[in-house]
């Protein structure tokens, strides 16, 4: 799917595979055997967010568009993202040292040197998926349900999120992995996971969660800073889009991209794990849509490879 030239000569090859499904199970486009088994990673998000706050929740704990927006980034640490952390947790009456992810750095280089002169350690609250478990500590305060181990397979949060991952896939799940930020992700078929996720757009398929479905996908378009961070990937190709899908990030080169106008979800996972990689191949595989401008994406389907002295030496490109 991709290639890294240097000096006119092709240095690395990444391979990949991807489908475009809609919510009816049909297979509009696929690239490579989509029967693939991948762990969705952060692109798990959108669904963990519908099972945090379905039922009417969302309402009921008066959130705003921030906090879905939030709940369903891997953010960069920025400031904004720290401040509506911060201020939730701090209107539950909970401490950043219950969030079960691990400390880290911000993502930015320059907040990095900031937040290492500032507080000399790393933050949980640093961590690109706090907002998540910020998330899942609310929501179990609102439902009394223990914080303790809240990240396990058999808190009936966590519970409840794998039988609505199998609902929305209409796939058994037999293999759950432990995620890098410690919560559960199941293993399962690249296509089944692109069925899953393309369910959150269609509302005949979610009932009661309809409504919820489509706020957090407005929440995620109308603050793609906020589920990314201000140079991400998935921020700059939702603007691109003017808001007509949802770009969404997972670690191990998985990428998604929900498209409310035809119901469907494309979804790409870079076989090497690169991250690189899935950037440019969810941009190259989108332009086959015709939904963004073809100019607007070229910047991300093909990308100069520059030396340490700012030099031009090559490319990396989407080559399908």
């Amino acid at each position: 799917m991709v290639e890294i030239t240097r000096s006119g000569e092709i240095e690395s090859v990444h391979e990949g595979v991807a489908v475009l499904i809609d919510s009816s199970g049909n297979i509009l486009k696929e690239w490579g055997n989509s029967e693939l088994n991948i762990y969705p990673r952060s692109a798990l998000k959108p669904i963990q967010t519908l099972n945090l706050f379905k039922d009417g929740l969302a309402d009921t704990m008066e959130l705003t568009e921030e906090q879905i927006a939030i709940t369903t980034a891997s953010h960069h640490a920025e400031k904004f993202h720290l401040d509506i952390i911060s201020n939730w947790l701090k209107k539950i009456n909970i401490n950043e040292e219950n969030l079960s992810c691990g400390h880290d750095w911000p993502w930015n280089l320059e907040d990095k040197f900031k937040a290492k002169f500032e507080y000399k350690n790393k933050r949980k609250i640093y961590h690109n998926c706090s907002g998540k478990h910020c998330g899942h500590l609310a929501v179990c305060k609102h439902k009394n349900l223990t914080i303790e181990n809240y990240q396990t397979q058999t808190h009936p949060i966590q519970k409840d999120l794998i039988k609505l991952i199998e609902n929305l896939s209409q796939h058994k799940i037999k293999n759950i992995g432990i995620d890098g930020c410690t919560l559960p992700n199941p293993l399962m078929p690249l296509k089944k996971f692109a069925l899953a996720a393309s369910q959150l757009l269609d509302g005949s398929k979610l009932n009661e969660n309809e409504d919820l479905a489509k706020r957090i996908f407005n929440s995620c378009v109308n603050f793609p800073e906020i589920t990314g961070g201000t140079n991400s990937a998935n921020c700059i190709l939702t603007k691109l889009s003017k808001q007509k899908i949802f770009f969404k990030n997972g670690a191990e080169g998985v990428f998604l991209a929900l498209i409310p106008a035809i119901k469907s979800a494309l979804v790409v996972k870079i076989l090497d794990g690169a991250a690189r990689a899935a950037e440019t191949a969810i941009a190259g595989l989108i332009s086959e849509l015709n939904i963004i401008d073809e100019n607007e994406l070229d910047n991300l389907k093909s990308k100069d490879v520059i030396n340490s002295t700012g030099q031009k030496i090559g490319k990396m490109r989407f080559v399908l």
